[in-house]
């Protein structure tokens, strides 16, 4: 065991540079920051009406759109928990954070993370007991009983997350200050201790593949059920509608884990480039937030449908109210 005590009488390091995207020439810093912004706002916007949108429409405050809110609202607390530096720093060149700021970002990055991770095995949860045990859906899955299972699921790693953090925050930092990512991440940072790290890295290791690896293997599982399950229906018809309830879930799923289970599998089996870690991880990170809204709106047949119909009617009330010649 380490002593944290001596790690942390030991750190002179009171604030860190943020290297930022690899290769990006300072003439197009301008450029980059706009893109980075218009991202920012685009992803703030599309997940503030999805949550809006929902709560808005009456028919739509059912358990799987209120599960969707939560993911919306995860997905947005991290874009703004991340991208405000970055757009920060090729902007206005404000490209350093204090010492405590970047852990408490670190913390807000893995804390949201995990949510995202339980918020998916919830949604794959809602889909398996809607498909494979639809007559018994209506009693398990109320709009009580989501909300308390989200619930749960934003407490939980938020408790689990400060341990991380404080064995991280406990180490020594005397030598380099320069973090080579946008944001203070977990690994970026304690590469910089000046001490041994196998402890914390082996706590944070576990702790990253029971959040990842766990929910994964269920939805895995889950899906797989849902997939006999499709096959046995004999309408074609019913099958197309089941798949096409599962389908913006499947490809939530596969944006949020694909990415991360890759970055995980060659970080243990070969030592991956900074560079190429830092655009897989920045593609993972902010791609999903961006894209979830669209997926909620246009793939999820009953959003769709609301969401045209309040289009419509604005229309007509539109052309009621206009002036005549």
């Amino acid at each position: 065991m380490y002593n944290m005590d001596k790690y942390s009488n030991s750190t002179t390091v009171t604030e860190f540079f943020l290297t930022g995207f690899p290769g990006v020439s300072p003439e197009f810093y301008p450029a980059v920051g706009l893109l980075l912004l218009f991202i920012y706002l685009v992803l703030a916007l599309g997940n503030i009406f999805t949550i809006a949108f929902v709560f808005y429409e009456k028919n739509l405050q059912k358990p799987v759109y209120l599960i969707f809110c939560n993911l919306a609202a995860v997905d947005f607390a991290f874009g703004t928990a991340t991208m405000p530096k970055i757009v920060g720093k090729y902007l206005i060149s404000d490209d350093n954070i204090s010492f405590y700021a970047c852990f408490i970002q670190m913390y807000l990055i893995h804390y949201l993370g995990t949510v995202t991770s339980f918020l998916l095995l919830v949604m794959a949860i809602d889909r398996f007991i809607a498909i494979c045990n639809p007559l018994r859906y209506p009693t398990i899955v109320t709009n009580q009983s989501a909300a308390v299972i989200c619930l749960i699921f934003w407490i939980f790693p938020g408790l689990w997350m400060v341990l991380i953090v404080y064995q991280s925050i406990s180490l020594p930092y005397c030598n380099s200050n320069i973090i080579q990512h946008c944001f203070c991440d977990r690994t970026s940072i304690t590469k910089l201790a000046c001490s041994d790290i196998t402890v914390p890295q082996t706590y944070a290791f576990v702790g990253a593949m029971v959040t990842l690896l766990g929910p994964l293997a269920f939805i895995l599982s889950s899906y797989v059920s849902i997939i006999i399950a499709v096959f046995k229906i004999s309408n074609a018809q019913g099958k197309y509608k089941t798949f096409s309830t599962c389908s913006p879930q499947l490809l939530i799923i596969c944006l949020y884990y694909l990415p991360r289970c890759a970055v995980y599998v060659l970080d243990v089996t070969v030592q991956m480039k900074i560079d190429a870690r830092i655009m897989i991880v920045i593609w993972y990170s902010l791609f999903p937030p961006l894209v979830n809204p669209m997926i909620f709106c246009f793939r999820t047949k009953e959003i769709r449908e609301a969401f045209l119909m309040k289009l419509r009617k604005s229309k007509i009330s539109h052309k009621r109210t206009a002036p005549s010649g």
